[in-house]
């Protein structure tokens, strides 16, 4: 009989294992805690290449100085609408947070604001940033750039990164009623480096060898490029991502920016932007009706499920069943504390 690959664990046992591994690299527990957090909820939503196995490069990066465990952001209101958050080359999470508590009620008193986050470094699962907008009644956009990753058309040289943006919209009833999370590329490049260090291969037309042509090889894929998402429309969005989270919030382009992984290149100092819109400044109180009617019509056509239905069904399995973490995974991480 072989040994189990896996190990249950509880949503809280995850978020703790987090926690522990982060402030044992030296990051302090005012940040550590909303990466746990953040860590925990995408395990719960099945995106387990977000999720732990990334604490040991963050374990790692606090370690080598490529992010500032110890970083306290900085904020600022240079408009009446407008927030700024400096990270400090520390976690994206922790300045989000802080940004967010401020975002949220001038959202509510100006029917409309953003935060832009500079200086900053991976965000994770930008859905899980917005979902928490949308879950506080706002209508949630949110961009963040990332290494260059991605050609530009006709191109082979990476420009622009896998860029995620994120539409959360509220459903009116202290939920989430769509959650919209996609990068400009095929797939996340996370993905292509889980296969990787697993010595799998990728699915063609996931990633570009560095002469522009398809391979399978994910060590291959990423000394090339990923493979944007519908060819030029992937593109375009990237440079939509680049021009909100970098150059709106005077972050570095994804070209300057170090990777996301090794310890090469010192910290990234990448961008987040979110704009959080209150509905009812502008539906005349029928933006819930208008969405619940829009899901209607999707979930009525046998087999649809619209964006965000995945990953509130993990959520909901996880809170009850806990989550299958890979034990190569809780090795690594047991291994820091």
């Amino acid at each position: 009989m072989s040994a189990p690959t896996t190990e249950t664990l509880t949503l809280e046992q995850i978020e703790t294992l987090a926690y522990d591994a982060l402030t044992a690299a030296g990051t302090s527990p005012e940040n550590a805690r909303p990466l746990a957090i953040a860590t925990a909820a995408t395990e719960a939503e099945g995106i387990a290449s977000h999720g732990l196995a990334y604490i040991p490069v963050y374990c790692e990066h606090v370690k080598c100085g490529k992010v500032d465990g110890q970083a306290v952001p900085v904020l600022t209101r240079p408009r009446p609408g407008v927030i700024c958050a400096d990270a400090g080359t520390g976690f994206a999470h922790p300045a989000i947070a802080a940004g967010f508590a401020d975002l949220m009620p001038l959202a509510r008193e100006q029917g409309i604001a953003a935060l832009a986050v500079r200086n900053s470094y991976n965000c994770g699962v930008l859905g899980f940033h917005t979902r928490q907008l949308a879950l506080n009644g706002f209508l949630a956009l949110g961009f963040t750039n990332a290494p260059a990753s991605i050609a530009p058309v006709g191109g082979r040289r990476p420009v622009v990164g896998t860029n995620p943006f994120s539409v959360a919209a509220p459903d009116g009833n202290g939920g989430v009623a769509i959650l919209v999370d996609q990068s400009a590329s095929v797939i996340a490049k996370s993905e292509i480096m889980k296969h990787a260090r697993e010595g799998m291969p990728i699915p063609e037309g996931w990633g570009l060898g560095p002469d522009g042509q398809p391979t399978t090889d994910p060590a291959i894929a990423l000394k090339g490029s990923m493979a944007p998402s519908g060819g030029y429309k992937g593109v375009g969005i990237a440079l939509l991502v680049e021009i909100m989270a970098a150059a709106m919030t005077g972050a570095t382009l994804g070209v300057d920016a170090s990777p996301f992984s090794g310890t090469v290149g010192g910290p990234p100092k990448t961008g987040q932007f979110f704009i959080a819109i209150d509905p009812a400044a502008t539906s005349s109180g029928d933006f819930a009706a208008r969405i619940q009617a829009l899901v209607a019509e999707m979930h009525d056509q046998p087999g649809v499920r619209t964006p965000g239905d995945g990953r509130s069904a993990q959520r909901n399995r996880a809170v009850k069943r806990g989550v299958e973490v890979n034990i190569a995974t809780l090795d690594k991480i047991r291994a820091l504390l």
